[in-house]
């Protein structure tokens, strides 16, 4: 008798064996069931996934593996035959051919054309490290406490409190995250005097800790860019950072407001444009968001799912364009690109910060969110493909392109999303290039277990790959534009970065905005010891709940 394992090899047949003639069954039809072993099949078999690999190898390496057999041959042919005392003399009458002023003027020529070369090329930034806020345990609450302080504030009636309890159930937050004491006040929270509390507390947090694992003093910094979407005193997040540390007069200090969940990546390109125009410099780069400022108290349910998601974080980063600081430095910046859907009113309302009826002011978000971050994403990861994707993956996009535009189908959509994979009337599925051979780590902007989900379809990715995405969330909620490093933190602490990994950094906001982020590591990532938001929570991720 075969295993279960092996039922799916055999085969049954049932064999009519005519009109029994003799016995008790005279005269009656018999029949006889015949099991068979069938044939392996051989397509199922074999692993696919190796078969496409060696096919991008093959791709991506054709031209070596077309012409390097071919030199080799010729000069082999060509050495093999001459003796060694022949080469030797064929070569020196060869050059003395030439005086020793060609020869010395050819040698200067090269030397300034590389030098120009080398020169002229735009220097590369380099991450030296980063540091993510993890605020004090007194500021923890699990979201029953969210739901009872916001009840202890008296600000909401009971529908309202029903309502944030039934998204905060299936947001994928978990019951560690933080927030500010003061949303179970009854007063006023969105002033400046609690602003500025919040912001001091977070922003010299993660400062502080930088600027003690990098050994960089406050005065060596030569640009400075602070990225908050709600809070924006008089005067700057950045001149308050600046005073706070005594920095020095002739920095560079940039303050963003407004730009949403995906400023920090704008954050990044501001700074690395900075840098490029003032080179031997090191730049830091500050994300955060303030939870007690954006706290709304009113009645609209599309007003209030903001105060269900945004958490406290804050994240700061050095960049620098010294070469030096290669031998220290953790990941080079590679690509960021950037998309802007802000032309259209749909996508610049989606998320819209206004007053509500009682005149309390808030976030607005749409309920068609999810679709149109979808449409961005397929703007903005159409765009990165060509940088990152293997030539193999772009000549199969374009052949499956071209067959079905000359059969008559009309492409909807660019090369983005997993969603759109419809037949057309040319009976040709689009193909969706594989991201995974352009990325080895992937940080999703955690906004929201829907989000999240949604993501992963669209982009074709696995659980694995979003375990740093969802972590995030059930850990530290939605800290806004900083929640991409604590998934890279992450996956330090996990020890999961190995030299030249890429990683993809890909966050989403108001406006609407979509952006990415592409590093590879130029170092092998030991796990931290110390300074990690990660370290006393780690052994509990992944877990099955996540997904």
């Amino acid at each position: 008798m075969s295993s279960t394992g092996e039922q799916h090899l055999l085969s049954t047949e049932i064999v009519n064996r005519g009109i029994e003639s003799s016995g008790p069954d005279a005269g009656s039809m018999t029949f006889s069931v015949r099991v068979r072993r069938r044939l392996p099949d051989f397509v199922q078999s074999v692993n696919l996934k190796y078969v496409k690999l060696g096919y991008h190898y093959l791709i991506n390496h054709a031209i070596y593996l077309a012409t390097v057999p071919v030199l080799v041959l010729v000069f082999g042919a060509e050495i093999g035959s001459l003796s060694w005392k022949e080469m030797w003399w064929k070569l020196w009458h060869t050059t003395a051919g030439y005086d020793l002023f060609t020869l010395l003027l050819f040698l200067g020529v090269f030397i300034f054309t590389l030098s120009v070369y080398f020169l002229s090329r735009p220097r590369s930034v380099y991450l030296i490290d980063f540091a993510c806020f993890k605020p004090a345990d007194d500021l923890k609450v699990t979201k029953d406490e969210f739901i009872e302080l916001a009840r202890k504030s008296g600000k909401f009636d009971e529908a309202s409190l029903a309502f944030q309890k039934k998204i905060l159930e299936s947001s994928g937050i978990g019951d560690e995250t933080y927030v500010p004491k003061s949303i179970s006040s009854s007063e006023n929270i969105t002033t400046m005097k609690e602003g500025r509390a919040e912001a001091s507390m977070v922003i010299f947090g993660a400062l502080d800790e930088l600027f003690n694992k990098t050994r960089v003093r406050p005065k060596d910094v030569g640009v400075l860019v602070v990225n908050c979407s709600i809070f924006n005193p008089t005067p700057s997040l950045s001149a308050m950072i600046i005073n706070h540390y005594k920095m020095r007069g002739n920095i560079l200090s940039f303050n963003l407001g407004g730009m949403g969940c995906s400023a920090g990546i704008i954050a990044v390109d501001l700074a690395r444009d900075m840098l490029q125009a003032n080179p031997n410099n090191v730049a830091v780069v500050v994300s955060t968001e303030m939870v007690g400022y954006n706290w709304y108290p009113g009645k609209d349910r599309s007003m209030l799912i903001p105060n269900c998601y945004i958490r406290m974080g804050c994240s700061a980063v050095l960049l620098s364009n010294r070469r030096r600081d290669y031998r220290r430095a953790k990941y080079r910046l590679e690509h960021i690109v950037r998309t802007h859907k802000g032309a259209d009113d749909r996508y610049f309302r989606s998320v819209y910060q206004e007053e509500d009826e009682q005149r309390f002011k808030g976030l607005k978000i749409s309920k068609d969110l999810v679709e149109i971050g979808g449409d961005a994403l397929k703007t903005n990861i159409t765009t990165l493909g060509p940088l990152v994707l293997p030539l193999s993956e772009q000549l199969l996009f374009f052949a499956t392109l071209m067959k079905r535009y000359f059969s008559g189908t009309k492409e909807k959509g660019n090369t983005a999303s997993k969603g759109d994979t419809s037949i057309g009337s040319s009976g040709t599925k689009p193909y969706i290039p594989d991201y995974k051979l352009a990325f080895e780590h992937f940080c999703v902007h955690a906004a929201s277990k829907t989000v999240v989900n949604e993501l992963q379809r669209n982009l074709g990715l696995s659980d694995a790959n979003m375990e740093p995405s969802r972590a995030t969330l059930q850990r530290f909620g939605n800290t806004s534009s900083s929640s991409i490093w604590y998934e890279l933190a992450y996956l330090e602490a996990k020890g999961r970065i190995k030299r030249g990994d890429r990683i993809w950094q890909l966050s989403f906001g108001s406006g609407f905005k979509c952006n990415s982020a592409v590093w590879k590591s130029v170092r092998n990532i030991k796990k931290p010891s110390s300074n990690n938001p990660w370290l006393d929570c780690l052994e509990r991720y992944p877990f099955e709940a996540l997904s």
